[in-house]
């Protein structure tokens, strides 16, 4: 539900009109606007004081974008941002419904099947934030928003930029909710940075609150949590069965006891109480294992260079928190309702300032993984819309180049075939291949490589009049199937699907098959899966496009 505006807010942002008031925290206040295409979205405006500095200006502009990385499956989508405004401001997608706080205040703990759709739709936001090499920092019940009765978690990520500015928080302080926060973020004195593991903690407390009520370590006072969080076992009463023990590993005090926000999906999945949770909701199954496959390896980066072991009880820092804490952690009342659709966009921020030394590393990169740690991919694996970075990657060179306007836009330039950076993984066995492809340019081919290595793999051109398939080594296309076809004639999207069964790949369009090809190269038994473009009429440049893709180990 919103607001009125008051007599001091803007009434316009950039492309983008302001209706009214949605919330206030930490960082700014968030508003409900309208873009030019009438979509409904959630402003977030960053607080004057902070606007003014060149730091947290620069910090703002690189913790969003990172944000635009993360594939929006169980997520609020980032849409649109301006750190160079007077006001800087940050678009996200509007969920039109209540928080798992709301819910939880209206209608009393969930029930089984309920309680473990948000612990699958939680682990899967977590797993696509990771995997996208961000951290959330201040997952709690109030940044979980339930849309259509799906969870998505929103606030990934952007807290960082006001943690790191030196202005904004002393270095005894932090941005967080101190029932959420996990105990290495105590530790002023062990010099480690936040983890990964810091979320999956917070996760842990967050079904935990969802399965009972109450948090795990729920105490009188801010302070006397943060004592127990250090030093005492969660309170789990109340949890029973695989999730139960799950919660408990996941609220471990060194954060190389818990498992990563994948791990939590691939134990989720494997179990379902009663049959009717997260297994029962196809739209949050397909997200779930679509998060399980993908970003596996930068997020395991990520857990490697940060996480450290805890210190679990440092006295100095105890009586720090301790004297300082009444002052610092303002603990939030947290509305709480229920209901399917309509309610309320939590509050942007909405942190609450509080203890401990911890430094945030600077922005990170996690280099592509080694070939020997690649691994090969046993079920669904990877869904992507192709709309915006994700799992695919802007790149540009004098070959040409791939580029995101609403789908993966590739184009190639001085050599007549260009490939898009995607996913690493590596398929084996049986697998599918779904994708919308389109024929910009009449001289294009849309190209798909399977069971790609090296310079190597299968190629199917999907082209002006015919569809062929053959086994590409180094750029020399040999042993091509091939079908004369006008499908692609229009310029329009056409589905396309390539099955590989018993080393045999068929290409079928719009759901017609078309070519067939053996798969019988013993060097090609396994590869990566790759979108490009041929130029196929070797005349200046070329286009092609590609949106919805779908691969997966059958």
């Amino acid at each position: 539900m919103s607001h009125p505006l008051r007599p001091g807010d803007p009434r316009r942002l950039g492309d983008y009109q302001l209706l009214g008031r949605l919330g206030e925290g930490g960082m700014g206040t968030v508003f409900l606007g309208r873009g030019s295409d009438d979509r409904l979205v959630a402003v977030k405006v960053i607080r004057p004081e902070y606007s003014v500095e060149a730091e947290f200006r620069a910090r703002f502009r690189s913790e969003v974008n990172r944000a635009r990385q993360v594939p929006p499956f169980c997520t609020a989508e980032v849409l649109d941002a301006d750190p160079d405004h007077p006001t800087p401001y940050l678009v996200v997608e509007y969920v039109d419904g209540p928080s798992l706080a709301e819910v939880i205040k209206e209608q009393g703990p969930l029930t089984a099947g309920n309680l473990h759709s948000v612990a699958v739709g939680v682990a899967t936001a977590l797993a696509a934030i990771h995997g996208a090499g961000v951290i959330h920092r201040d997952l709690k019940p109030q940044n979980v928003l339930f849309s259509l009765g799906t969870p998505k978690v929103i606030d990934f990520g952007i807290a960082r930029a006001l943690e790191v500015t030196s202005q904004h928080t002393r270095t005894d302080q932090m941005v967080g909710t101190v029932a959420y926060m996990a105990p290495e973020r105590f530790d002023a004195d062990s010099g480690h940075t936040v983890s990964p593991a810091a979320d999956v903690f917070a996760w842990g407390a967050v079904v935990a609150y969802a399965g009972t009520g109450r948090t795990p370590f729920r105490a009188d006072s801010a302070a006397a949590t943060a004592a127990r969080i250090l030093t005492q076992p969660p309170e789990l009463s109340g949890l029973n069965g695989a999730l139960r023990d799950l919660v408990a590993r996941s609220l471990a005090k060194d954060p190389l006891d818990r498992p990563t926000a994948h791990e939590l999906l691939d134990l989720l999945l494997a179990t379902d109480p009663r049959g009717d949770g997260a297994l029962a909701r196809p739209e949050l199954r397909r997200a779930a294992e679509a998060a399980q496959q993908t970003g596996r390896f930068r997020a395991a980066q990520l857990r490697r260079r940060r996480v450290v072991r805890v210190v679990r009880v440092i006295a100095a820092a105890f009586v720090l928190m301790v004297t300082a804490g009444a002052g610092l952690i303002a603990t939030p009342p947290g509305r709480q309702v229920l209901g399917a659709v309509g309610g309320a966009v939590a509050a942007f921020g909405n942190a609450e300032v509080d203890y401990s030394g911890t430094q945030s590393a600077g922005p990170s990169t996690s280099p592509a993984p080694s070939a020997s740690a690649v691994r090969v991919v046993q079920g669904p694996s990877v869904i992507d819309r192709l709309d915006r970075p994700g799992q695919w990657t802007a790149t540009r060179d004098q070959s040409g180049n791939c580029v995101f306007r609403g789908r993966l836009l590739v184009t190639t330039t001085l050599s007549s075939v260009y490939q898009c950076t995607g996913p690493k993984d590596i398929f084996s066995g049986n697998q599918s291949v779904a994708v919308d492809a389109t024929l910009v340019s009449s001289g294009a081919c849309a190209v798909i490589w399977i069971r790609f290595v090296a310079d190597s793999g299968y190629q199917v051109s999907l082209c002006h009049d015919e569809v062929r398939i053959g086994l590409d080594n180094n750029g020399d296309v040999t042993g091509e199937s091939k079908t004369r076809t006008g499908a692609f004639a229009d310029g329009g999207a056409h589905r396309v699907a390539v099955d590989v069964h018993n080393d045999a790949a068929t290409v079928a369009v719009d759901g017609q098959k078309l070519v067939t090809l053996a798969l019988t190269d013993p060097s090609l038994a396994a590869g990566q899966v790759v979108l490009g473009a041929v130029n196929d009429a070797n005349d200046g440049d070329s286009q092609a496009a590609f949106a919805h893709v779908e691969i997966r180990s059958l």
